[in-house]
């Protein structure tokens, strides 16, 4: 919702009473929750026991206890019926006659198509002042004694709108829960009852069922005697009250028998594998599972590692360091983990990764190929273990896939999908939807696919399976490692050759490693060409530091007075060294050493020592070497004596975020003043002073002024962070480690 209707809203509050009829656990919290808060004028509490509502003055859970209904309900701003999800509609027939008008209508019932249905048929339709909802939080315990102020506190509240419920009424119940805490989303009823059946219903039928058959084992007392902590845990919530989740089963039965048909059938399979030894079937179960559960909020609401991490504005704040020293490896290269994962999910056999970079980027591209069948073990310290289906042996995913923030995941899947017997969709993060794509699935058309984009060629793409694909000669109008692979990846189940002019030298991770694997690429001055209907043995992967990290901090040590800094174990593809190049030819004082191969690609030792730049032209045969390193290159520019000119960059303006104009405007809050060119930038070398920055989500943009502090007359506030986990997850602790000065939020 909307911060500022959120914010009137809460205002609103202050004047306004609630009232609970139901004064258990759950209504008992949430009214004791506001009274603390001191969000609203007053809180009124009903049941059947007036005792009970009594009781809950006695605890400060309510300021009035009323004896009837009408009394309840005649004054009440918002009314939230907290009873048995069986009795909704004979209470809503006593509580329809005192509803003044004005008042908001909600409930906290798990079952929200029950609700929906009693309303209806107790009014002849869903009034707008109705809002249904579901806090998604609770205890074995029950009644108004165990009311607990911070019981929804980072816990979600799921509200279930329907088309015609007013904007009002909404941002109230909204704010009423943010007000205690919660992190209030929205979905539509049969949504919410499908998640609930899934992931709270069907746990507790399970829990009760285990605990009974247990119970009736001859064998019982020694059971539960000697059950460890992982069966007392899971089974706790077969202690909740019956009477309850008896009234939801039946209220929600369609959705709960669905799923329950499904994890028999899922069940059985996991018996024969056992009955069987199935190895590779039961450790398929074990890792799909785990990782389920590493990311099962995320899960819940229907997103993916990045989302959720957005939803809190990570915030660096970034200061004057000392000298960078020392010895440090970088994090993974993200370019070559994506095509670890891709490359050995299609492989025969099992492929060993050391060196895999745990960011978002990278987990969400693991995440899609166990979704498409592939049995993964790790991430466990950058080891992963893959073992390979086969070109040919992925499996429809159950849903979207979702790729989060990375256009690298998104235009390399759309060229191996093309070529699947089944249908997908690609989707990502909010910045991803707005990433072109049109540019691989346009070539991909020619070739023979069937895709869909949305407005503008942007994501989501929806990707046809079963589709002939033709070889073809595809002459790239722009360099683009991405749009190369793609077309590769394509022509790998495209009958005849695939081949891909380039204008200019691109990083060519993808031809490397598809020779590894034993796929043969070609490569003829500008052009890679590969044929279609070939094989993949699976092998071992070092994936070396990444270039683009290591960026950061060869910046950093050059434009810190007295740094002798080095990075090891860096990839020293020669598509990739333009920074190299660039901070060379501005003065850096940089060498390499320990040079050597590992897997295909060129790796070495990096030193770095702080020496004075000076602003250059930067060739534009290097630009698109140094393409992803542009950000922190600028702030050696401004660090630099003299002008820096950059041109030839366009692919600048459509990477996470328009680099060029954002860091011109971050620029601009420090003091420097830039020219902006269609494609490129004029940059002039000068003082910085500190400042607030805007990342725009951009991961590269943030560690950039995180460099920038080193030099600039003051703090550096840089706002919207949370993305640099896509990329680095472990930049900020290594940036301290080395000398620099950046803190998160505002940690000490």
């Amino acid at each position: 919702m909307a911060s500022d209707s959120l914010s009137l809203a809460m205002q609103e509050l202050k004047g306004l009473t609630v009232s609970v009829v139901g004064l258990g656990l759950i209504g008992g919290s949430l009214t004791k929750c506001l009274r603390e808060q001191g969000v609203v004028s007053k809180t009124v509490g009903y049941t059947l026991d007036s005792n009970h509502a009594k009781l809950g003055i006695e605890l400060g859970a309510v300021d009035v206890a009323a004896e009837t209904i009408a009394e309840a309900v005649s004054g009440a701003d918002i009314i939230v019926l907290a009873v048995p999800v069986q009795a909704f509609e004979s209470v809503l027939q006593e509580v329809k006659p005192f509803i003044k008008p004005g008042a908001v209508l909600t409930d906290v019932g798990s079952v929200k198509g029950n609700f929906v249905s009693a309303v209806e048929s107790v009014f002849g339709d869903v009034p707008e002042f109705v809002v249904p909802g579901h806090p998604i939080a609770g205890s074995e315990k029950s009644g108004v004694t165990a009311a607990n102020s911070s019981l929804y506190q980072n816990h979600k509240v799921i509200l279930t709108p329907l088309t015609h419920t007013d904007e009002r009424a909404l941002s109230l119940v909204d704010a009423m829960w943010s007000a205690c805490g919660a992190n209030v989303l929205q979905m539509s009823v049969e949504k919410h009852d499908e998640v609930l059946a899934a992931t709270s219903h069907l746990p507790h039928l399970i829990a009760f069922s285990l605990v009974d058959t247990l119970a009736g084992n001859p064998d019982n007392e020694d059971i539960f005697r000697y059950a460890a902590g992982g069966f007392r845990d899971f089974t706790r919530i077969a202690a909740s009250d019956p009477r309850m989740w008896h009234d939801i089963f039946l209220a929600n039965k369609e959705a709960v028998l669905n799923v329950l048909d499904r994890f028999s059938v899922d069940l059985q399979k996991l018996r024969t594998a056992v009955a069987d030894d199935q190895s590779q079937e039961m450790l398929g179960v074990f890792t799909r599972a785990r990782a389920a559960r590493e990311h099962f909020s995320k899960v819940l609401s229907g997103q993916s590692y990045v989302n959720a991490m957005n939803t809190n504005n990570v915030i660096f704040n970034a200061g004057a360091g000392s000298a960078l020293s020392g010895a440090i490896r970088v994090a993974g290269d993200k370019s070559i983990s994506h095509r670890s994962i891709m490359l050995g999910a299609l492989a025969e056999g099992v492929t060993e990764v050391e060196g895999f970079l745990e960011g978002e980027d990278s987990l969400a591209t693991l995440q899609a190929f166990r979704d498409m069948g592939v049995v993964i073990e790790g991430p466990n310290n950058g080891r992963v273990k893959i073992h390979g289906v086969g070109l040919n042996g992925l499996q429809a995913p159950p849903g979207p896939i979702y790729l989060g923030n990375s256009g690298t995941g998104m235009r390399l899947f759309a060229g191996l999908l093309a070529g699947q017997s089944f249908d997908t969709e690609l989707t990502g993060d909010e910045s991803l939807t707005k990433r072109p794509m049109e540019r691989v699935a346009k070539p991909l058309r020619e070739m023979g696919a069937v895709i869909e984009t949305a407005e503008g060629g942007r994501p989501p793409m929806l990707i046809k399976g079963g589709q002939a694909l033709c070889g073809m000669h595809y002459d790239m109008p722009m360099a683009s490692a991405q749009v190369k692979s793609c077309l590769l990846l394509a022509g790998m189940y495209a009958e005849g050759d695939t081949s891909v002019t380039e204008p200019a030298p691109t990083r060519d991770h993808t031809e490397r490693m598809l020779n590894g694997f034993g796929y043969s690429v070609e490569r003829s001055g500008a052009t890679a060409k590969l044929a279609g209907g070939g094989s993949m043995q699976a092998g071992k992967i070092d994936v070396p530091a990444d270039i683009s990290s290591a960026a950061f901090f060869m910046v950093a040590a050059s434009i810190a007075e007295r740094s002798d800094l080095t990075l090891e174990h860096v990839g020293l593809n020669p598509t990739r060294v333009g920074v190299i190049n660039i901070l060379r030819q501005m003065g850096a004082d940089i060498t390499v050493s320990n040079e050597k191969t590992v897997g295909g690609e060129p790796v070495g030792d990096i030193r770095i020592k702080s020496a004075p730049l000076k602003g250059i032209k930067i060739p534009e045969d290097q630009v698109p070497l140094a393409i992803d390193e542009f950000p922190v290159l600028f702030i050696a520019a401004v660090c630099a004596e003299g002008e820096t000119v950059l041109s030839g960059a366009e692919e600048l303006r459509v990477k996470e975020s328009d680099r060029i104009q954002v860091m011109a405007d971050g620029l601009a809050q420090l003091g420097v003043r830039t020219e902006v060119k269609p494609d490129g930038i004029v940059i002039q070398g000068a003082k910085m002073h500190g400042g607030t920055v805007h990342s725009h989500g951009d991961h590269r943009i943030a560690m950039a002024f995180s460099v920038a502090a080193l030099r600039a007359e003051g703090e550096i506030v840089i706002n919207d962070c949370a993305n640099v986990a896509t990329s680095f997850p472990n930049f900020v602790e290594l940036a301290n480690r080395v000398g620099m000065n950046v803190k998160v939020n505002g940690d000490a």
